[in-house]
């Protein structure tokens, strides 16, 4: 249970209130900062901040309608979060708060007490929850930048690509940040920028095949927090595999169920916990197959524990696209 203080400010050019403001008092503990923190692509995403040493997060929206919203989640000492948002998309980002920290998302099924591992994780964790973002295209295309390459390349790509061709952020956001373009916008990218930025064809390709049918992927919300369905529809766009559908429905949807298959290097994180050894990406399906309904929810506490192996894997070189 939850519970949810509305009071809507309109902006004007006399005062500069926020559009929307609105206070989240959740009955059940909720970290704001861990429970968010996986929308953030890299220390320079230029749609996502947190104030210093402070659980205060700014973070950039672009609805479903294509407008544009900046917004602030401030937690206070009593565990209730304070939100404010501006722009024309500033009402859709507050209604989203609730779920964008978390409610619905039921952990209470979940047995972990015969992991000590994660047993200490979550009693360590009471706030962690799994964020439900609402935006399906641009938790899709920043997915899509993190095929097959280094994680630090695709971040570069992903903010250059946003700074470049996204939009200043409405309202007194901190200075830099910029809202994701809208589906048109990132259809209208030209060969040269994606080259620039470090994408290859086949990744520029599949994000536009994803803009195309923008529409239909927003409309897979309606289908609730994850499930079969969904995964089939974000699979059914080119280019888009196992991985890249479940790193998209973790975040936009919010899906319990939806573990990285084929990431390179969590098979060996989840070996390591579970087990005390690396093993590969059936090894991983085997050891997670007892909280089957519950598998992502285990993936973020083990994410969350500090385990690490150490990576021996060779890391992708920058390659020249512009003549492939």
């Amino acid at each position: 249970m939850w519970f949810l203080h509305w009071s809507p400010v309109r902006g004007t050019a006399e005062a500069e209130a926020p559009a929307v403001r609105t206070i989240y008092s959740p009955a059940e503990p909720v970290d704001l900062v861990a429970t968010v923190r996986v929308l953030r692509r890299g220390a320079g995403d230029p749609t996502f901040r947190r104030e210093p040493d402070r659980p205060v997060i700014w973070r950039t929206v672009r609805t479903p309608e294509g407008d544009a919203a900046t917004l602030r989640l401030a937690q206070h000492a009593d565990g209730s979060v304070h939100a404010c948002a501006w722009g024309p998309g500033a009402e859709w980002a507050v209604d989203g708060v609730p779920e964008l920290l978390g409610a619905g998302d039921d952990w209470d099924d979940l047995d972990v007490g015969a992991v000590p591992l994660l047993a200490e994780t979550r009693r360590r964790h009471p706030g962690l929850r799994l964020t439900r973002c609402r935006q399906v295209l641009e938790m899709l295309v920043a997915a899509i930048l993190e095929q097959k390459v280094a994680t630090v390349d695709a971040h570069r790509a992903w903010a250059w690509l946003v700074r470049r061709h996204g939009e200043t952020a409405p309202g007194p956001a901190p200075e830099g940040m910029r809202v994701p373009p809208t589906a048109e916008t990132w259809r209208r990218i030209p060969s040269w920028d994606w080259h620039r930025a470090g994408v290859d064809p086949k990744r520029s390709a599949a994000v536009m095949a994803a803009t195309a049918v923008a529409p239909g992927l927003e409309r897979t919300l309606a289908l609730g927090r994850g499930g079969a369905e969904i995964a089939k529809r974000l699979r059914s766009v080119p280019g888009v595999g196992i991985w890249t559908a479940a790193e998209t429905s973790q975040r936009s949807h919010g899906d319990p169920d939806a573990p990285s298959f084929g990431d390179l290097h969590l098979p060996g994180i989840v070996g390591t916990a579970l087990i005390g050894r690396k093993v590969d990406d059936a090894g991983m399906l085997e050891l997670l197959e007892p909280w089957r309904g519950h598998r992502q929810r285990v993936m973020r506490l083990i994410t969350v524990s500090g385990v690490s192996v150490h990576r021996r894997a060779q890391r992708l070189a920058p390659q020249d696209h512009r003549f492939h």
